[in-house]
């Protein structure tokens, strides 16, 4: 078995479906195993392979090591606190690939990328909430660390291809990187590289992209990996199962404000405004509210600078039919046309919607063939041409004047 490294040993520059029936599924099987077997044309081809310590990486480094790969596992530390019960994290996961790497006899490392997760990813989801905006640092975080600091340290180790554990797919096609949505609809994770540019996907390839998630846990069995049966992470990474509104007033000052109606009525006391996402109809503690209907209320804005949040009792008031985004990445290069159909998403796992993009300067206005909900201020609209992932952008504010 080949010597592998406990400890960090590099540390960041900063910081010094598509297939049907009966047999779809031995298809899919037999196709993950052998897509990239293109690339290995030499044996000694050396493949490092982003390991989260989930069942997902942990199968991508068995499926390219069975293919013949010289495969390195690579582990990110991105984030140092423990969770509410002194645990580490992180050190629970590099436990697990050290198991998995053991297993597969391939050598393995970690990186520190803290430092660069903190100033790229946490200062702007603290910035966006401060705004009252609702962030998506999961986007940020394929696109500022794993796509960026990553890739460049895989590469200095010597990598010829990257791996990862993301349910998605490439096309190379013209000179171009296409990112193409998963064979497994409900864990497509496309929507999450949205920001990603097509010269980063260089060399990158997704080895479990056209299995379904049942599959890639029978298959972890097969080749005995302990992480097979391991629970799939949930929820902001670092923020983990730990109380969402206490850890976030570690780091923003929060102060009780007034709950009104769309109306102006005043109907109670928030604990924060930023708290509270569009949409959200519980723990706003409404009770009987005199003149009006005994149901459900439902955060429709907020105002930070006033510390108001405004309800409504009527969830018609959280639909819009047009978004726009002052900026937009289009992953493959910018399409010919200034207005074009597509599908589209304003949140993971949301059924795709149809849509008329018009670009707008460097952004893109989207109207919606339906009216959408709670089209939330900071979050990512995602748009799509058939399989084929076009981009996204941060959405700045949404109307009702796009009505198709």
């Amino acid at each position: 078995m080949r010597q592998c490294a406990d400890t960090p040993l590099f540390v960041s520059s900063e910081r010094k479906n598509r297939r049907r029936g009966n047999n779809a599924a031995a298809y899919r099987q037999k196709r993950a195993l052998n897509t990239y077997s293109c690339y290995n044309t030499d044996m000694a081809q050396k493949v490092v392979v982003g390991m989260s310590g989930g069942v997902d990486s942990s199968l991508a480094a068995a499926l390219l090591k069975e293919q013949g790969y010289d495969v390195i596992g690579l582990f990110m530390r991105n984030w140092h606190e423990t969770d509410d019960g002194g645990n580490c994290t992180a050190d629970e996961d590099f436990y697990d690939v050290r198991r998995v790497c053991d297993k597969l006899g391939i050598p393995y490392f970690s990186v520190d990328f803290a430092d660069e997760y903190y100033d790229r990813v946490f200062r702007q989801f603290l910035d966006e909430y401060a705004k009252g905006r609702t962030p998506n640092p999961d986007v940020l975080c394929n696109r500022e660390i794993k796509f960026e600091p990553f890739v460049a340290q895989a590469r200095k180790m010597g990598a010829d291809l990257i791996a990862t554990g993301h349910y998605c797919r490439i096309r190379r096609d013209g000179g171009k990187n296409r990112l193409l949505r998963a064979a497994d609809e409900n864990k497509d994770q496309t929507y999450f590289l949205n920001q990603v540019r097509g010269e980063q996907l260089d060399d990158v390839i997704f080895p479990i992209g056209d299995m379904l998630k049942p599959q890639v846990r029978e298959l972890a069995e097969k080749f005995g990996l302990s992480t097979a049966r391991k629970k799939d992470s949930t929820g902001i990474c670092f923020i983990g199962e730990r109380n969402f509104r206490e850890f976030l007033s570690r780091y923003l000052p929060m102060k009780k404000g007034e709950i009104r109606s769309d109306k102006g009525e005043l109907l109670g006391e928030h604990d924060g405004v930023f708290y509270y996402t569009l949409g959200q109809r519980r723990g706003l503690g409404i009770g009987g509210v005199d003149g009006a209907e005994d149901g459900r209320w439902f955060v429709v804005g907020k105002d930070v600078t006033g510390n108001v949040l405004y309800v409504s009792q009527s969830e018609s008031a959280l639909y819009r039919s047009a978004l726009e985004c002052d900026a937009f990445n289009f992953i493959s290069g910018e399409p010919d046309a200034d207005e074009f159909d597509c599908m589209a998403r304003i949140r993971h796992r949301q059924p795709l919607q149809k849509a008329r993009a018009k670009r707008i300067g460097d952004g893109v206005r989207l109207e919606f063939e339906r009216p959408q909900r709670a089209i939330a201020a900071g979050q990512y609209a995602v748009i799509y041409d058939g399989e084929e992932c076009l981009g996204g952008g941060q959405i700045e504010r949404a109307d009702d004047s796009g009505n198709r």
